[in-house]
């Protein structure tokens, strides 16, 4: 599926802070035209008001989709402003965290398909991972539709049911902030073993970069690319035995730290 019906019938976007941004740019860049989209936006940045979409009005038609980018403490205030597409005709798609679909239900009528998305913040740069999951109006067309929308910022993963979005939350959702500590935690390491630190960093930003890209292209698992770079005996399989441990290293601390996120995201979706 292509842009052609979105393009015909237009596209809402509510708010355009920096993930709108980055999703608004990605559909202009794959041949969105810029007069099928009208953003709903308080403050809009410079870069917003270049390119040259209807700034701050609607559609009269109901359009293809809304998409909804405000953040969840501003979404009793925001979302009046498309009740009007309710009931069928537009598929709404949300990417405001914790913000479950039945909250998008009860405002919006049970006739209202509705997709709600989990992006995470390497989608700023094209590289982000979304994972989708619909409500029952919501068929397979709906979930095309979203898909095509979404990659425009990166992969996108289609969920069994809702209640994964927690742990996506705990791993995608929060993730890039543990690699951006192990960054930081690499440097670090680098510096207490006498590396300049402007260089540790260079290294530890390149490394992760480069160990990433590597595990994406590669055919090979990554216990296998693990295997390749450990020589019996050498300097990383010395590293290893710390990393791998099992009652101490990377594994449990991360099962603990998905754990708690994912804890967190249950709370803060029940309320």
């Amino acid at each position: 599926m292509d842009f052609d019906d979105i393009a015909r019938r237009g596209l809402v976007l509510l708010g355009c802070g920096k993930m709108g941004s980055a999703m608004l740019a990605g559909w202009l860049s794959r041949g969105l035209p810029p007069e099928a989209v009208w953003v709903t936006d308080p403050n809009p940045s410079d870069w917003l008001t270049r390119q040259g979409v209807h700034l701050n009005e609607m559609p009269a038609a109901p359009p293809a989709v809304a998409l909804v980018a405000v953040k969840p403490q501003m979404m009793r205030d925001a979302l009046p402003v498309l009740e009007g597409y309710a009931g069928g005709e537009t598929l709404f798609v949300s990417v405001a965290a914790g913000t479950p679909i039945r909250f998008f239900e009860d405002a919006l009528g049970p006739g209202t398909p509705v997709v709600r998305a989990m992006p995470n913040t390497p989608a700023a740069v094209g590289r982000g991972v979304t994972a989708i999951v619909g409500n029952a109006v919501a068929g397979r067309a709906a979930l095309d539709r979203a898909e095509v929308l979404l990659s425009a910022v990166g992969k996108v993963v289609r969920l069994d049911s809702e209640d994964q979005m927690d742990a996506v939350t705990a791993v995608s959702g929060s993730g890039p902030a543990y690699v951006f500590h192990m960054i930081e935690a690499l440097a670090a390491a680098g510096e207490a073993e006498g590396l300049p630190p402007a260089l540790a960093m260079e290294l530890a930003k390149g490394t992760v970069a480069g160990a990433g890209a590597l595990a994406e292209a590669a055919e090979e698992a990554p216990d296998q690319l693990r295997r390749n770079v450990t020589s019996p005996g050498g300097t990383t399989e010395a590293g290893l035995s710390v990393l791998m441990d099992e009652a101490a290293g990377l594994r449990p601390l991360l099962r603990r730290s998905v754990s708690a996120a994912a804890r967190r995201s249950r709370e803060l979706r029940d309320g």
